[in-house]
């Protein structure tokens, strides 16, 4: 399994993650395997500095590292189990604070000095809409 995956802009930036397989190691797998994919991320209304997407390849995940709250940098994914999730199958990803709807899986992190560009990234779609995005898996050698 690669160490993370990367985010590539239409303007071609590369901000990278690595998965937390310690804390949440099926959701991480079962993100690997669904690699690459390109969807259209929103901003998030009402859970803080988030970009998402309630479209992405379908992950049947058990609930694990779950929480509503959350740092910034961290990808969160809305497990299908328990069914009750409000969250289920959406993928976030905070560039700043934030705070979920519903228990969603924390299973990856930005690396520290990608941060800044996540950040710009976020902003760019808070201020000028929604934006392709495509994710790809990631050795760890940037």
């Amino acid at each position: 399994m690669p160490q993370g995956f990367r985010i590539i802009t239409t303007e071609s930036k590369l901000i990278h993650f690595h998965y937390d397989s310690i804390n949440a190691p099926r959701t991480c797998e079962a993100f690997a395997s669904i690699l690459p994919f390109t969807r259209t991320f929103m901003h998030a209304k009402r859970s803080g500095e988030e970009i998402w997407i309630d479209n992405p390849p379908f992950l049947d995940i058990p609930q694990e590292n779950s929480s509503i709250f959350t740092e910034p940098g961290e990808v969160v994914f809305g497990p299908m189990r328990p069914a009750r999730n409000r969250t289920a199958n959406c993928m976030g990803i905070y560039y700043g604070q934030g705070q979920g709807l519903d228990g969603c899986n924390i299973f990856a992190r930005v690396l520290d000095e990608d941060l800044y560009l996540l950040k710009e990234l976020g902003e760019a779609i808070w201020k000028h809409g929604m934006k392709e995005l495509t994710i790809e898996g990631f050795t760890g050698e940037k």
